[in-house]
């Protein structure tokens, strides 16, 4: 257990945002499977709708800097070539 003040305080700032950036994976794992819902179904707008707003919600979360942005980069090219590779077994 923590005996200095600052100490203290650092295990509260640390438990907030720890809190705050499990909220935020959180978020990108919905959108994400949103997406992936989306793209099951076989809907080409949802899918265009859930791809944009699933991208914008990763670049937000990166810029914030609970994930790298090399992540971020990872994540939004995986989803682009799901949908390329859906869009290709399609035709």
């Amino acid at each position: 257990m923590a005996h200095s003040l600052s100490a203290k305080k650092r295990i509260r700032q640390n438990a907030k945002l720890r809190a705050r950036n499990r909220g935020r994976k959180a978020q990108i794992k919905s959108s994400i499977r949103q997406f992936n819902e989306a793209l099951a179904a076989g809907d080409p707008a949802k899918t265009a709708e859930a791809l944009t707003s699933a991208i914008k919600k990763i670049d937000q979360i990166a810029a914030k800097g609970t994930i790298h942005r090399n992540t971020a980069s990872r994540r939004k090219s995986l989803l682009m070539r799901r949908l390329n590779a859906a869009k290709a077994a399609a035709k």
